[in-house]
């Protein structure tokens, strides 16, 4: 048989019996970076160091040009192994962690805040929970119902998230936090004046008052720590997809 004839009929086959891809490999490669960049967060958050924030942006980017694959590939295919709708809010799921990990150490460099107990104890939980996914996910091929306990585990790591974040929001807000900054003798002043006075009185470099120091360091912050508990959410939400893949195919 002539090379034009071979090829001649592996079109027509393909045309007839179109090849599916492997959609459970693919998944299983946007969740497989999502533990990358959580494992690179995590570093950042306990280094604080640019490089490390520029490695999280890296792969956060390598999820984008991932995702448009996965997707232009979900667009072309004849047929699914599991429903279409599912592999779609998978990826972008999945996608949504790396977007939430990337844009965390953004606002973090751009408001000029250094990582804290708080943002190390909710990105550690972030890769804890992408890690279970990354598990899940792996198993629904062969053991579906197996990948039930990875999805309890990954959304476990939301709630325990929450626990921190108010943590964090308590101890954000307590002007005890703040009286430990003071010198002996503005502690006493602290007792008479109240802290804020006492704060404002005692002016600094830059014209900027350690009350106005500390309330826009509350502010910022608390914006970081939302956050990170919004990106929580989004293992959350990769770990219901996940729940509902299992209980349609398990």
């Amino acid at each position: 048989m002539t090379a034009p004839r071979q090829t001649f009929l592996s079109k027509l086959k393909n045309r007839i019996f179109p090849e599916v891809p492997d959609f459970y490999r693919l998944i299983n490669d946007q969740a497989h970076l999502a533990v990358e960049c959580t494992a690179a967060l995590v570093t950042y958050m306990h280094s604080g160091q640019d490089e490390h924030a520029s490695h999280v942006s890296e792969l956060e980017h390598r999820g984008d040009r991932l995702k448009s694959r996965n997707l232009a590939i979900l667009h072309h295919a004849f047929a699914t192994p599991i429903d279409r709708e599912d592999i779609y809010q998978a990826v972008a799921a999945i996608d949504d962690i790396l977007n939430y990990a990337k844009t965390t150490v953004r606002e973090m460099q751009v408001l000029h805040l250094t990582p804290d107990e708080h943002t190390l104890a909710m990105a550690t939980l972030m890769h804890e929970g992408a890690l279970a996914l990354e598990r899940g996910f792996a198993k629904l091929k062969k053991t579906p119902l197996a990948a039930e306990v990875d999805a309890s585990a990954a959304h476990k790591t939301e709630r325990s998230t929450e626990k921190v974040y108010r943590k964090a929001l308590a101890e954000l807000f307590n002007p005890e936090h703040y009286l430990l900054t003071l010198t002996a003798q503005q502690k006493r002043d602290a007792e008479a004046l109240g802290v804020l006075t006492t704060a404002m009185s005692a002016a600094e470099s830059a014209g900027i008052t350690p009350a106005v120091g500390f309330m826009l360091e509350i502010l910022k912050r608390r914006e970081v720590y939302r956050h990170m508990s919004n990106g929580a959410d989004r293992v959350a939400r990769a770990a219901e997809v996940l729940h509902d893949i299992v209980a349609k195919i398990g």
